[in-house]
């Protein structure tokens, strides 16, 4: 159990990462104005999508590893855990309509919202580990 543990804290580490940066990148693509720096913003946002999206899937596949062999029926506190997970997902979704955004040139959100958008995986990653570790229900 522990080892499985590990890599899912490892794994969960990798796309946090990529959660945590990508909205960066895209309030430094929204303040580029030649072509070529959007350009290279749209090939790393691209490119860090694609990396925080196997370490999703492993985060994925090893909490559901986790769930189906320790956690059966499944405590309150991991009900909430997921709650919090189902919302990254949507984020995660979101990055890549995002990206789809930025590369036809039509990004509707402003810099107040990228920047607010930004902060969304913090408050989750708090949340998601302290109903982890407390396990307060």
């Amino acid at each position: 159990m522990l080892t499985l543990k590990a890599f899912h804290i490892i794994f969960m580490v990798t796309w946090f990462a990529g959660l945590f940066y990508l909205p960066r990148l895209y309030i430094y693509h929204r303040a580029a104005e030649d072509r070529p720096s959007r350009e290279r913003f749209e090939t790393m946002e691209w490119r860090l999508w694609l990396i925080m999206t196997i370490g999703a899937g492993l985060t994925l596949i090893s909490g559901l590893l986790l769930v189906a062999l320790y956690w059966w029926p499944m405590p309150a506190w991991l009900h909430a855990k997921l709650v919090l997970v189902a919302g990254l997902i949507a984020f995660h979704a979101y990055c890549l309509r995002l990206n789809r955004l930025f590369r036809e040139d039509r990004m509707p959100h402003s810099d107040r919202f990228l920047r607010w958008f930004n902060e969304a995986p913090a408050i989750a990653l708090v949340g998601i580990v302290l109903l982890a570790v407390i396990k307060p229900f």
